[in-house]
């Protein structure tokens, strides 16, 4: 998810023991370049990410958690998986854009 927008900023603090979630959209899905192939290394994340209202959420997009997250064969070569919590803390510009528009041309959400 990181790889393909840039402007979204992951919160690479110490990870835990808690173990990444995805939900039903990003299943399958490596959480570093959006790779749906060989699922290799489990994704761990840190504390902050995964207390209250976060906890079972998924790592790339908030949505409720349904499978758990895994790095790919190619990431866990680059050792990738050791850079910190993956977990994405912002929206990105094109999802507030999104908002903001809708607000101002008064679409409704279906």
């Amino acid at each position: 998810m990181s790889k393909h927008h840039p402007d979204l900023i992951m919160c690479k603090k110490q990870p835990g023991i808690a173990i990444g979630r995805l939900c039903e959209k990003c299943d399958g899905r490596c959480v570093i370049c959006d790779s749906y192939v060989k699922p290799f290394t489990l994704v761990r994340i840190c504390d902050e990410c995964n207390y209250g209202s976060f906890q079972g959420k998924c790592v790339t997009c908030g949505g409720n958690g349904i499978s758990d997250a895994y790095y790919c064969k190619e990431c866990t070569t680059q050792e990738k998986d050791r850079d910190g919590c993956p977990k994405i803390i912002n929206l990105g510009s094109s999802k507030t854009d999104l908002f903001y528009e809708r607000k101002k041309y008064g679409f409704k959400k279906r």
